[in-house]
Parts: C-alpha cells; sequence; structure tokens
C-alpha cells in the first residue's frame, strides 16, 4: 500500500483534518528527505504533514529555501513561519487544519502511532534499504579489516564512524568490546582498552530515515570458548528468522517469535541466556520499530526488515534481514568469508554471521 493510501485511511478511520511528522525517521518516511540540524534533538527543524490532499512541510524561514531544494520531492508545499516569533511546535499548533495528530506533543493534537504507518516496507522502501546495507556492511568491514590487538576500543570506534560518513550514513550507534570487555558487557560501549585477542563490533547505521544494524567479530586469537558460544547464537538467530517467516505468514505476534527464540536457547544448552540482552525485532524506520518480549503483540508483518541479535556470553549475532513470504535476503551480508547453515524445515533454514580475520 503506497504511503497516500495508509495516510487516507489513517485519515478516514480516526476522524482527523491533517497528521504530522517532525520526528526525523517519521519526516524521512513521508517525504524521501532529512530534517535534521542538531542530532541530540529528537524533534526535527520541520514537519512534513498531510491534509487528504498535498504534502505539506511546515519550517522556519531559516530552514525552508535549502530543504524545497536539497531535501523534498517537487511536489510539496512548504510554509514558513519566522524563526524569531514562534517556534516548531507552536506554529504546528496555530497553521495545521484539525483536528490533527502529530508524532510529536502539539498541544490539542492526538498522537499518532507512525511505526505503525511505517509498516510493511514499500518496494522503494527495500531499495533504499538495500542500498543502505551494502555500503553500512562495506564500510564497518573495511573498517575492521585495519585494527590490530592494540587497537584500542574508541580509536575502532572512530574508524568505524569515519568509514559510514565517507559513505554518507550516520552512525546512532557504534559499540566496540575488546576480549576484556566483551565477556562482561552486553553493550560494550568504547574505552581506551585495546582489543587483544577479538573484539566485537555493533553498529546501528542511518540514512534516508532506515536503520539497518550489524554486528561482527574481528578475530585475532579468539578464546577456546567461542566456537561454541558463536554456534548457539547463530542457531538462535537462524530460528528466529525463521519463526519470523512462518509467523509472519500466518498472522502471528513478536510473542510467538520470542517463544521460539527461548526454545532455540534451551536447545543449545545455553537455557535462560535470552534474559541477558533483548533479541531484536523488527527493524525499517527505526533501529527497531518494536522488540519482541515474550508478551509483545505487535504483528509480525512481511516484508519488512528484521535485526535479531541473540547473544551467548562472549558472542552476538546480528545482520539485518528482509522477510518476506517467500524468503530472506541478508540486507548488511557485505563480502567477508561467512558461514551459513540451511536445513530444508522452516525450523532451521538458514543462519548467518560473520567472522573478520585481518
Amino acid at each position: 500500500m503506497r504511503r497516500r493510501d495508509r495516510l487516507d485511511a489513517y485519515l478516514d478511520d480516526h476522524g482527523l483534518a491533517a497528521v504530522w511528522f517532525a520526528r526525523p525517521n517519521g519526516f524521512a518516511w513521508l517525504t524521501g528527505g532529512d530534517n535534521v540540524v542538531d542530532a541530540a534533538n529528537d524533534t526535527g527543524i520541520a514537519a512534513a504533514g498531510y491534509d487528504g490532499e498535498e504534502l505539506r512541510v511546515l519550517t522556519a524561514n531559516i530552514e525552508a529555501d535549502r530543504l524545497a531544494e536539497e531535501e523534498l520531492p517537487a511536489d510539496a508545499v512548504v510554509d514558513r513561519y519566522p524563526w524569531y516569533e514562534t517556534d516548531l511546535v507552536d506554529a504546528l499548533a496555530d497553521r495545521s487544519p484539525t483536528p490533527a495528530a502529530a508524532d510529536v506533543n502539539v498541544p490539542g493534537f492526538e498522537r499518532v502511532d507512525a511505526s505503525a504507518l511505517r509498516q510493511p516496507l514499500t518496494d522503494a522502501d527495500v531499495e533504499a534499504y538495500r542500498a543502505l546495507g551494502a555500503d553500512a556492511a562495506t564500510a564497518v568491514e573495511a573498517a575492521c579489516r585495519e585494527f590490530s590487538v592494540e587497537t584500542t576500543e574508541r580509536a575502532a570506534a572512530a574508524a568505524l564512524t569515519g568509514r559510514l560518513a565517507d559513505a554518507g550514513v550516520r552512525a546512532p550507534v557504534v559499540l566496540v568490546g575488546g576480549a576484556e570487555r566483551a565477556i562482561r558487557h552486553r553493550h560494550f560501549t568504547p574505552t581506551d582498552a585495546e582489543i587483544g585477542a577479538y573484539a566485537l563490533v555493533s553498529v546501528t547505521a542511518s540514512r534516508d530515515g532506515l536503520f539497518a544494524s550489524l554486528t561482527r567479530t574481528v578475530r585475532f586469537n579468539a578464546p577456546d570458548w567461542y566456537d561454541e558460544r558463536w554456534r548457539a547464537s547463530a542457531h538462535v538467530a537462524s530460528t528466529a528468522l525463521t519463526a519470523t517467516r512462518s509467523v509472519g505468514r500466518a498472522g502471528g505476534t513478536a510473542g510467538d517469535v520470542f517463544s521460539r527464540i527461548r526454545d532455540a536457547y534451551a536447545e543449545t544448552g545455553f537455557h535462560g541466556e535470552w534474559r541477558n540482552h533483548h533479541q531484536g525485532g523488527a527493524a525499517g524506520f527505526d533501529s527497531r520499530e518494536w522488540v519482541a518480549t515474550p508478551e509483545c503483540d505487535a504483528p509480525v508483518q512481511v516484508p519488512m526488515g528484521y535485526a535479531w541479535n541473540p547473544t551467548v556470553r562472549g558472542t552476538k549475532t546480528e545482520d539485518t534481514w528482509l522477510v518476506t513470504r517467500d524468503g530472506f535476503e541478508c540486507l548488511t551480508a557485505g563480502d567477508v568469508e561467512r558461514e551459513r547453515v540451511r536445513a530444508v524445515s522452516d525450523d532451521l533454514s538458514l543462519a548467518h554471521a560473520l567472522a573478520i580475520r585481518p
């Protein structure tokens, strides 16, 4: 279903005259453009709206010409307000037809569930996602090949961020855990510690409003226990992926997939390990449109991006996949040596993880 078709249905179902998106991922979803100037702000410098007829963008006079020239489709109607008289939220409240909804807090407006509107992905979304995933994987793997045992986690993170920036990709998440810290922590924010025998590198990359997540292992002399634990995490990832397809085809929920994930951990001998880190979920115009939990009732939709990220202490498996009714496509496959496990049943049809040896 096209974006405007979804928005028309939303306006009709909720009895609204307009709906607005000022958060960067919502703005990008509707316009294909970028409304970010200050990345620390959850609200961008412009709001994109739809009133049942036209795509409209509201922004301060400072930004209007640049957005029209560089970020917006030709049919967008740009409405500007003087930056010194008001702010974006108050301008929306004053200028939008009502009743209205927005993805930020606007007095008198309803709050729109933008995530539900963004699912499933459209054909255009998929093409942009393929490009993002390929560029992100190439950049991450190129940076990883330059690491040594003496490289610090912070230096590795800087190299990753730089490679991604060169590819026109933002990196809201860059985690690097060397041998000492990857075994102790699941979220290894970079420090001055050296990588040592091996490192886990986890990145979430963003462009055109889409988010792709991937994890790579950089191995020099990994511990003896590494392969067993990695195979266990790969088994869980494979199970999550095949469960996503079967549950999506059946119209099930994230909780249905999670139950399969929990069973997969037990099958590997790491019963209960799922409690130590979230397992991932749907991905698209957010790093996770939802995160699976035992009771999560979010619908599993296809075609859609999914980033499952199971961990077994000291190891992690993560890539972003396009899941359709017919199969899987790894959007962040990259080009390094990879191990793929294939079987004939829907219970375990594909596992995917990568280890980089510089």
